[in-house]
Order: structure tokens, then sequence, then C-alpha cells
């Protein structure tokens, strides 16, 4: 019964994992064509592939590794009301920083040379790696923001370096989108996306600090939250 019941619950984390996948993938191409006005907006198909190509050999990884943190991941609800508050506002501004570029490539407003856009496409990348090996690292790293029973400390592989090594790769993510989808203009939405981000740290380090044993121990050894010698 329980081999049965461990099966069946598998079975619906892949197709929860797929729907999510797919939606993702839909609504991302979404928001960058119909904003274009047409699918020959050439970078919104590389950024698209670099995105979700990787992403898709993340989850086979996780699915056959480590699909409870793959569980962890399909949670997005946030239980801390300023939690709720800082996603709603970088969701809002991450929607406006994706529609612009296409606005952007349809009208013509900014000037991109191909040789930025390709360097933009391989930090976003390199980002993404770094996002790779912070979940083979830490199989406690959800969505959102919570401390589990039995969750110890990470200090090892990127944690050896700043405390919260999955926003160093969501920051550069973000930060470099505008240019990888050849626009200029767009940055300016990702402007509150740092600030956001460092309340969200903020206000996640008073719980850890709280309800983590050892975390305040770990945070004397590693002093940077985000960026080695700045923060």
């Amino acid at each position: 019964m329980k081999a049965e019941r461990a099966s069946t619950d598998y079975s619906k984390l892949i197709r929860r994992v797929l729907v999510r996948f797919l939606t993702g993938a839909v609504v991302m191409g979404s928001v960058f064509f119909v904003s274009a006005g047409t699918f020959s907006y050439w970078h919104a198909w590389i950024l698209i592939a670099i995105l979700f190509i990787p992403m898709f050999l993340v989850l086979l990884y996780l699915l056959k590794n480590d699909p409870t943190l793959l569980e962890r991941r399909m949670k997005t609800k946030e239980k801390e009301r300023p939690q709720k508050l800082l996603v709603r506002f970088s969701t809002l501004a991450t929607v406006v920083a994706y529609v612009i570029p296409g606005l952007d490539y349809r009208f013509r407003w900014s000037s991109v040379s191909v040789t930025l856009v390709i360097i933009a496409d391989i930090v976003i990348f390199l980002a993404y790696v770094l996002f790779f090996l912070v979940l083979r690292e830490n199989s406690y790293a959800a969505r959102i923001v919570e401390v589990e029973k039995g969750q110890k400390v990470i200090s090892t592989g990127p944690y050896t370096f700043v405390r919260h090594p999955m926003y160093v790769a969501v920051l550069v993510l973000f930060l470099f989108s505008p240019i990888a989808l050849g626009s200029f203009w767009a940055m300016i939405a990702m402007v509150p996306i740092p600030p956001v981000l460092i309340l969200r740290i903020r206000s996640e380090e008073r719980l850890l600090m709280r309800e983590l044993s050892g975390y305040r121990e770990y945070t004397q050894r590693v002093r940077y939250r985000l960026l080695p010698m700045v923060w």
C-alpha cells in the first residue's frame, strides 16, 4: 500500500511539474511575442531556450535525485505578510520589465548590439548554472521562506562565499534579461528588483536567526549575504 501511494504521489508530482513548466513557457512566450507583435522576435526565442532547456534538464535531475526538493519548489504561497507583499511587488515589476522589451522591439526604441545581447545571454546561462548548484547543494531551497522540521544550515558549495547564493543567481538573471531581450528601456523596470531582494533577504534572515539552529553561527563565518566584499 505504501509503495502504491508513493508511486501515485510521484506521478502527481510529475504531472504538476510538467503543467507548471509548460504553463511558464507558454505565458512567457505570450508576453514576449504579443507585446512584440511578431514571432520573429529572435532575442526572445534565444532567452526562452536558455531558460527552459536547462530548466527541463534540471527538473529531470531533481525528479530522479531529489523529488522532495522539487515538491518544496512547487509551493508558492508565502506565510509571512512582508514576504507576500515583496513577492507581489517583484512579480509586477518583472511582468512590466518583460512587456517593455517586446514593445521596444516593435517600435525600435532601443539599439542594442548583437554582441551585448550574446554577452547577456551567456551571463544569464551562467546564473542558471549557479542556480542549479544551489539546488544540488541545498535540498531545503524552497521558493517560499520557511524553516522545516529537521532542516540544517548549509555552508558548503556556493554557501561558502555568500549566505544567499540563489538570490545572486536570481538578481543576475533579472538584471541582464533586458539586454538579452534587446531593450535598454526595460532596465528601468528592473530597478526595484535589487532593493526588493535586499528587503526579502533581511526578512528571511530574521526568520532563520529565530528558527534555524546554527544559522547565527553561520552568519559569523560567512559575513556577506549577497555580494562578497559588498553586502
